[in-house]
């Protein structure tokens, strides 16, 4: 099967603008006496996606990486700020053409055995989201079904198999061939292969570079693993307690970090590359409840001084297309590289 074509969105305009994004959650009451208390899951992230290009977006547990994921595929409303996808603002959309907007963006989740339903084929589980856009004639649902399976490595015999004749790796292949049956411009695909085998990492990533070659995709991945956005995304944005504290390509985030956070990520990498070790995250972070001025990483940051404590600092130019939201920038790009990869 041949994807159709799509007229592209303007060359100079993002196919994701996502502008001031902010998502408060408020927590069960502690006491009658005593507001409710709120996490701030996100606090005014900004950021672009243009078309044919990946967007990686890194940080430990609970730094916000999801819920992004989630505002932008629309499963959730902001509390506060846009999310627009190729010039159209998805929360303003009426549910009817919400729904037929999800087309052009689809998204992969990260457990490939939780995220397929084991009662179901593979046929009716890569088809759902074409169905659920509409009537379309039992033959031509399996022949799109059949093409898509192809593009992904998979075959027609597996249509009518169930998810758990699969290994982990097949499974996620059936999982980026459901987002893949609708053509979309944009996949969200968050923690992609953190939950398989390190050999079988590989292939999945090879296959997403592949279709984004293929086809022009965008992505956003969300990862704790660094080594999977440097692979896939030409951009990585790193988020700690709701915002993002440093945003620029591969190269200037390993061999010229800016931010005393992503340095500590940088440096809780194990050396070892060979074979695929996984990457484990630096400690625990900090509850994004707290209402503290200043920075946010200033309790865990060895350059903090009383001003980081009093003043949270701007998110700014601190090279060509690198930004950094620390008052110590150059002093952290001044330190000796840190190496990525080992």
């Amino acid at each position: 099967m041949t994807m159709l074509e799509r007229t592209p969105p303007p060359a100079e305009q993002p196919l994701l603008d996502v502008k001031d994004l902010e998502q408060r959650y408020t927590l069960p009451r502690e006491s009658m006496f005593k507001p409710a208390a709120q996490v701030h899951a996100l606090n005014g992230v900004t950021a672009q996606v243009m078309a044919g290009r990946s967007l990686g977006v890194v940080g430990e547990s609970g730094s916000g990486k999801s819920t992004f994921a989630r505002l932008v595929m629309a499963l959730e409303r902001p509390s506060s700020g846009s999310v627009s996808l190729m010039g159209r603002d998805l929360n303003r959309l009426p549910a009817d053409e919400l729904r037929r907007a999800r087309r052009d963006f689809q998204m992969v989740f990260q457990d490939p055995y939780g995220s397929l339903d084991p009662r179901q084929t593979i046929a009716r589980i890569v088809a759902e989201p074409l169905t659920a856009l509409g009537r379309m004639d039992r033959a031509t649902l399996r022949e799109r079904v059949s093409g898509v399976l192809r593009q992904v490595g998979l075959r027609d015999a597996d249509m009518d198999k169930f998810p758990h004749e699969f290994s982990g790796g097949q499974r996620q292949r059936i999982a980026i061939a459901r987002a893949l049956i609708t053509q979309p411009k944009l996949i969200v695909a968050d923690e992609p292969v953190s939950a398989l085998d390190v050999s079988v990492q590989a292939q999945v990533l090879n296959l997403m570079q592949d279709l984004q070659d293929q086809f022009g995709l965008s992505y956003i991945l969300i990862s704790h693993d660094l080594a999977v956005v440097d692979y896939l995304c030409d951009e990585i944005a790193v988020m700690y307690l709701g915002r993002i504290v440093e945003q620029g390509s591969p190269e200037d985030l390993f061999a010229h970090c800016a931010h005393p956070y992503t340095r500590a990520l940088l440096e809780a990498v194990p050396r070892a590359r060979a074979g695929g070790v996984r990457r484990r995250g630096a400690q625990r972070i900090a509850s994004q409840s707290t209402g503290a001025t200043g920075c946010a990483y200033a309790s865990r940051c060895p350059l903090a001084d009383q001003h980081c404590r009093e003043t949270a600092p701007p998110l700014r130019n601190v090279g060509r297309a690198h930004l950094a939201a620390c008052h110590h920038a150059e002093a952290v790009m001044a330190l000796p590289s840190v190496a990525a990869a080992g």
